[in-house]
């Protein structure tokens, strides 16, 4: 429930010196865009305050070993935008779950080096899209659907700035975006997942048409559009995925010219050789463990290895397989690790290319939605048990 309350009186020093300068600004004394700053300042210091009652999930403990959803709880908050406050406050409306927030959850983790990490208890900062709810900015107004980090939480709080990518997506919840895309397009294939996808494949596996390209983890939010992206470069792409219906879906919707399913194959590096006989070209990494270490016994020389996750390896459940080194050295192998905001600068050139794509019916994309706050917990474990098809999402109105 959203609850209202007027905004102390602004004092009458502070009114008395924005009406005098409007005064003299409107007999000529100052730019007219002056004149347009104060009525704004005028107008925002006369808005009232805002509260809101805000459920966020948040973890109990640290988290070792593979997630389940007694390890979240649902908590309570209420957020204050005042106008005054040069803050945004944002209704969310779709949450982005995302497997690499299990390392910002750990005790200790590499991941630490490059991203904040996530205390027990606190709001858990994520990629979503919502609706501006109230604006103490002129660059938002209410009815504002806006995409970025917000969080896994009913509403987020945040102050614009030349550091926080916030595009507007859309001018109102109840419609798609200004292209007709679905909403739910800006936290995947036209967000972090896309820009994983697209930055990955072609800035780090650099493909050439003709080339092989195998994708691990190919029914994910990544590996789906990789593989698809890769094919319009001209290339031949093998996908794997741990289920028949996953192996199905690459073949007979997302245009891989071949799948497998990894589960049913005894000797990983045996399955590779049999799908690549003229080896791999361009390896995209999803996985980790002991699919790296097939993957690399069978690339070519020079080969390229984009590694954008090793899911298998967050869980610590690995199976400790190590790569030939020889391989990379012999073969000269490129091993490039990345993740998305590496290609921030080119995140709207990536996103018009792909929105091309999809307006042209190259780019099919698999979204696997849940429904409200509460799923967070269930719909985060369920990707390290395999159970997510393309990019999770969760609707939260």
């Amino acid at each position: 429930m959203t609850k209202l309350r007027r905004a102390a009186s602004p004092p009458a020093a502070v009114l008395r010196a924005s009406v005098s300068n409007l005064g003299l600004l409107a007999t000529g004394s100052g730019s007219l865009g002056l004149v347009f700053c104060h009525c704004s300042l005028l107008l925002l210091l006369l808005l009232p305050s805002m509260e809101v009652v805000n459920r966020y999930v948040a973890t109990r403990h640290h988290i070792e070993g593979a997630p389940t959803e007694a390890d979240f709880e649902v908590k309570e908050e209420t957020a204050r935008w005042a106008p005054d406050s040069g803050e945004v406050l944002v209704r969310n409306l779709y949450l982005s779950i995302d497997p690499y927030q299990l390392n910002r959850m750990k005790r200790s983790s590499a991941s630490h080096l490059a991203v904040d990490s996530i205390l027990p208890g606190q709001r858990i900062a994520a990629y979503a899209a919502g609706e501006v709810v109230a604006s103490a900015c002129e660059e938002y107004k209410a009815g504002d659907v806006v995409a970025g980090v917000l969080g896994w939480e009913d509403y987020t709080l945040f102050k614009p700035s030349p550091a926080v990518l916030m595009p507007k997506v859309a001018d109102s919840a109840a419609a798609d975006d200004d292209a007709g895309f679905p909403l739910s397009h800006h936290i995947s294939v036209l967000g972090t997942s896309g820009m994983t996808a697209y930055g990955g494949l072609f800035e780090v596996g650099k493909p050439v048409k003709g080339e092989k390209v195998f994708v691990s983890a190919a029914s994910g939010s990544v590996g789906s559009l990789v593989g698809q992206f890769a094919k319009i470069a001209g290339c031949y792409v093998v996908g794997c995925a741990g289920t028949k219906a996953k192996v199905d879906l690459l073949k007979d919707k997302l245009g891989f010219d071949d799948a497998f399913n990894y589960k049913e194959e005894p000797d990983l590096k045996s399955a590779l050789k049999r799908y690549f006989p003229d080896g791999i070209d361009v390896y995209f990494e999803n996985v980790g463990g002991e699919m790296l270490e097939a993957a690399l016994a069978n690339m070519n020389t020079y080969g390229r290895v984009a590694l954008s996750g090793v899911i298998a390896e967050y869980t610590g459940g690995g199976g400790g397989a190590v790569p030939d080194l020889l391989d990379v050295i012999y073969k000269r192998i490129t091993i490039r690790g990345f993740f998305a905001w590496d290609f921030l600068p080119k995140f709207a050139e990536f996103n018009a290319i792909i929105a091309d794509w999809i307006r042209e019916g190259k780019v099919k994309v698999v979204e696997d939605v849940s429904d409200g706050l509460e799923s967070v917990p269930s719909a985060f474990a369920a990707l390290f048990r395999g159970q997510n098809v393309g990019k999770k999402l969760v609707k939260l109105a």
